[in-house]
């Protein structure tokens, strides 16, 4: 088939492909993989072809294609040949799709994750969605602006530690 005997003798090669794609980090997040941003939909094997199933966090998000070189590049290091790539828009990616290891990771580098339940469905009663400060905990925060360094974070300022902060939103 596609892949060597060190393949074979150790574990399933969709489990290995799950495994490997641990190692492909979010360009715009480096410190999440794409397993922990929840965007790795389906993993096919079917003759020779690996067939991989992404969905963007947004339509139109610039890191898909980074994303897509990573993947390929990963298993074409471990000996894996001909891996296909395809994008699924619908359904559409939700924050619930992030795992809680991600979220932790997020935390840790300074980025609040998305709260476990959006608060508010309207974008007008955003604002007053209640966001913890990821440094010391507060919720006395304030929206900055609802764009931060990507399209899918806001800007946040805690009131308490006066330090401003990313907060990937809920969607």
């Amino acid at each position: 088939m596609i892949h060597t005997e060190l393949h074979i003798k150790s574990i399933p090669v969709e489990q290995e492909i799950w495994q490997l794609l641990q190692e492909v980090k979010d360009p715009e997040v480096p410190v999440l993989s794409i397993i922990d941003l929840g965007i790795v939909r389906d993993i096919t094997i079917k003759d020779e072809k690996i067939i991989i199933t992404i969905t963007p966090t947004y339509s139109g998000c610039p890191a898909m294609d980074v994303i897509s070189m990573d993947i390929r590049l990963k298993l074409i290091e471990k000996g894996f040949r001909n891996v296909f790539i395809q994008q699924q828009l619908s359904p559409a990616w939700t924050t619930d799709w992030m795992t809680e290891e991600g979220k932790a990771k997020l935390k840790a580098f300074g980025i609040t994750p998305p709260n476990p339940k959006q608060q508010f469905c309207s974008s007008e009663m955003f604002r007053e969605e209640a966001i913890e400060c990821p440094r010391c905990n507060s919720y006395h925060t304030e929206l900055i602006s609802q764009f931060s360094s990507t399209a899918c974070k806001a800007m946040y300022r805690c009131l308490e530690c006066k330090e401003a902060f990313d907060y990937f939103k809920c969607h």
